[in-house]
């Protein structure tokens, strides 16, 4: 069950609907800005979640897991600022178990990136905002290269 996010445009402030999946990235209807694409799925959801074009930073974690709502908000903050080239879907663990299956996933929070739905990198455990920051700009600009 695909459900819409209602996202303010960090632009112009209008609300925005910001569907889990689409092919594209998202842009605000009034002023046509790129649109932060933060998404929760399911299992039923992850396929159609991280078929898109644009990498995909899968947050696999549990409300229970201290290290993992200590790196939510720079994972908030990162698909603000690389809204249009970054999506950010967050898998909770506990409802998922088969996607962290899939993955092989040993301990959260686990963080990949996914390129065209196949992992290209991973992070296990919580990083610093600069690195988190380091290692995401590395592995993109490692996608945008020839």
């Amino acid at each position: 069950m695909n459900i819409d996010t209602i996202v303010p445009c960090p632009h112009c402030a209008k609300k925005n609907r910001v569907p889990t999946s689409a092919h594209g990235s998202p842009r605000c209807a009034a002023c046509h800005q790129a649109l932060p694409w933060l998404v929760s799925a399911t299992e039923s959801e992850f396929a159609d979640a991280v078929d898109t074009i644009v990498p995909v930073l899968v947050d696999l974690w549990a409300p229970w897991c201290g290290p993992c709502r200590t790196i939510a908000p720079l994972l908030e903050r990162a698909a603000v600022d690389l809204a249009g080239a970054l999506k950010v879907v967050k898998v909770n663990v506990d409802i998922a178990p088969a996607i962290s299956a899939r993955y092989g996933v040993q301990g959260i929070p686990t963080i990949l990136l996914l390129h065209r739905g196949e992992e290209v990198s991973r992070q296990v455990g919580a990083l610093p905002a600069h690195a988190l920051r380091d290692w995401l700009g590395r592995e993109l600009a490692l996608l945008r290269e020839p």
